[in-house]
């Protein structure tokens, strides 16, 4: 089992993680709310979360994973009503688009909980709090929380909240970083909002009510892992911990996981500063959603990641370095044999990736062994080092690197033509750019298409169809592929 280090919001300390249970780890993370598509700073977060779990996976946990979708909030109520239509109808297209892009990049779908689902059992857990006098009642018939009730509020954030006021209320779902108030566990309805019937009276919950009722349901009062976006502990993690601990006197998450935003070209993303981009921005304007997935895994997640196109661009070379690595291992002819020096190679190099990532997940220097490993790999088949028994162990490497980044899957040109038919479906045809559209009309080629190819070429060679030859090459350089003869064989790369 792994001697995994992470780094503990709550204890503010880097501590070896051991799950509450033999090696079950049951872990809850703050998906989306759904009432817009997601920025890349939220998938900076999910695609974290879920390299973590990978990796838990990985070395041999059993993992309970559960996001829930937050589809009753603020904003979507908001959103719904100047729509005109229901709150379900208004969130559906969006919890689409999630889970889509979700898959666009990678992203291990966890067990999905949704606030609608769970409006009794909320209303319940109000009920409880209500009677331990922890909660009460205002005559418009919302709920709240008394926060004077628990002594430790602000142990997550490290905020001082000693002098706060008993009884003073706030009843939005995200305020002030420096606010101490009571906060609304229950909403009564307003004219012309959507509600529920429930045991307590008409009204929705409040956001952070629905994540204690949601992860516990799931994973127990006391489980051992909450992540997510480093917007969120204060005041919302702040006040789930206050509200389920209040209840059940147990430690709500022993671990708390906080991925960072992103800056853009070196700036906080605004919409104002026309550097807010969603994941499907990116892929219509051509961008391969594998080099995305790298670059947003390329700093490790507590530390600030400056998104540039650049950076981007570097991103998708680095990603073709390796999938061409690969290839060479696959397609190359080698001796009989072994290479100790090669062996070697290929198992300091897993014993590097992990220790980087039991490192509190280094993804930065996981990436730079699997790196060092391609480099001395490709020199040494130039050199005619490698054997045929040195490539499965340099294969497994890969594949151990790739069950946790999922980058070299070579369904790009896939997936970024899905992306060009959501687009087109939901009328947003002008925003697929020049770059994309060519590539799709080309018929982008998938890493095994182009192998195909190039077997089809050389079977051509040998029965000396050199016209066959020679036009199957040209097609491939029309499609940006540089194809060289070696003494190992026939290479090739995208340009």
């Amino acid at each position: 089992m792994t001697a995994l280090r992470l780094y503990n919001t709550m204890s503010s300390q880097v501590e070896e993680f051991h799950p509450l249970t033999g090696d079950e780890v049951r872990m809850y993370a703050c998906g989306p709310t759904v009432y817009d598509y997601g920025h890349i700073g939220n998938f900076r977060t999910f695609i974290a979360v879920d390299l973590l779990q990978r990796y838990l996976r990985q070395s041999g946990y059993r993992v309970g994973y559960v996001m829930n979708i937050t589809d009753v909030d603020d904003k979507i109520i908001r959103n719904a009503a100047r729509a005109g239509v229901g709150v379900q109808q208004y969130t559906a297209k969006y919890e689409k688009a999630f889970l889509e892009d979700s898959a666009t990049i990678n992203i291990q779908q966890p067990k999905l909980v949704r606030a609608t689902e769970h409006i009794p059992e909320m209303a319940e857990f109000v009920a409880r709090l209500v009677e331990k006098g922890i909660a009460y009642r205002t005559e418009d018939g919302s709920y709240y929380f008394r926060i004077a009730k628990f002594p430790e509020y602000g142990k997550l954030s490290k905020k001082d909240f000693s002098g706060m006021l008993d009884g003073a209320r706030v009843d939005v779902d995200e305020y002030d970083k420096d606010s101490a108030r009571d906060f609304a566990l229950w909403k009564a309805p307003k004219p012309g909002e959507a509600f529920w019937e429930t045991s307590i009276g008409p009204g929705r919950p409040g956001w952070h009510l629905e994540c204690s009722v949601m992860s516990m349901e799931e994973l127990g009062e006391s489980f051992d892992l909450h992540a997510g976006g480093e917007d969120l502990v204060f005041p919302h993690h702040e006040n789930e911990i206050a509200q389920s601990e209040s209840l059940t006197g147990k430690p709500f998450a022993h671990f708390w996981f906080h991925a960072r935003f992103l800056l853009v070209e070196g700036e906080k993303m605004s919409k104002s500063l026309g550097n807010f981009f969603t994941l499907r921005d990116l892929v219509l304007k051509g961008h391969k959603p594998s080099s995305i997935r790298y670059l947003l895994t390329s700093v490790p997640y507590r530390h600030q990641l400056n998104f540039t196109f650049d950076g981007l661009k570097q991103a998708a070379v680095s990603v073709e370095r390796l999938r061409n690595f690969r290839q060479r291992l696959t397609a190359g002819s080698f001796t009989d044999g072994s290479n100790p020096g090669m062996q070697t190679l290929a198992s300091e190099t897993i014993d590097r990736m992990r220790a980087a990532l039991d490192d509190d997940l280094n993804t930065a220097q996981a990436q730079a062994a699997i790196f060092e490993m391609a480099r001395k790999g490709n020199a040494a088949i130039d050199a005619g080092e490698i054997k045929r028994d040195d490539v499965a162990p340099l294969q497994a490497a890969l594949a151990r690197f790739d069950e946790i980044f999922s980058v070299l899957n070579d369904d790009d040109g896939a997936k970024m033509k899905q992306v060009s038919d959501w687009a087109t479906a939901e009328g947003r045809g002008e925003e697929i750019s020049p770059e994309l559209r060519a590539a799709l009309q080309s018929g982008e080629l998938s890493d095994s298409d182009i192998e195909k190819k190039l077997a089809e070429m050389d079977a051509a060679r040998k029965g000396r169809k050199f016209d066959v030859s020679d036009a199957l090459r040209a097609e491939l350089t029309a499609a940006g592929i540089l194809v060289e003869n070696t003494k190992d064989g026939v290479r090739w790369k995208r340009k």
